[in-house]
């Protein structure tokens, strides 16, 4: 998962530059993308930084992280095939962004699966908890009754 966000770091990085200087050269309205492309950016730094760091996001937060990543691509994705014409925006550019956008769909459907499961997991914990615990081998019930001992000779 680190590899996969250094790409979208780099991929990120390398559109804003790219960008960044043809947006200079047209009209201001060309320049619009660049919040997208910033917001981007710290998204995918805060991503980069959570699987560098001791304090591991848990999967909700990864899962809401991922989901504002794919979000900003949907948007910037729009814009940038609205203004692609007008704005001069390099073919190249717009497969990789749309290229980066589907790489992070990807993702973010793996880690709000896990998400979802943790979330179940937890769930059925407390459930079990509340009902009782089920302290027997492997968390079952246990054995509950009696069993007398055979009378007689043995």
């Amino acid at each position: 998962m680190a590899f996969r966000t250094c790409v979208l770091a780099a991929t990120a990085l390398a559109a804003s530059t790219l960008w960044g200087a043809a947006a200079l050269a047209q009209s201001s309205d060309c320049g619009a993308i660049q919040k997208t492309l910033e917001e981007r950016k710290a998204l995918v730094a805060k991503a980069n930084a959570a699987s560098t760091s001791k304090k591991k996001m848990t999967p909700q937060e990864a899962c809401a992280l991922f989901g504002k990543l794919q979000q900003n691509g949907v948007s910037g994705i729009k814009w940038i095939e609205s203004n692609k014409e007008w704005c001069s925006i390099p073919d190249s550019f717009a497969q990789g962004f749309k290229a980066d956008n589907q790489k992070v769909g990807e993702v973010r459907t793996k880690v709000c699966g896990m998400a979802a499961q943790a979330a179940k997991m937890e769930a059925q914990a407390r459930a079990q908890a509340a009902n009782g615990g089920g302290g027997g081998l492997l968390g079952g019930p246990g054995l509950t009754g009696s069993f007398k001992m055979p009378q007689g000779a043995l």
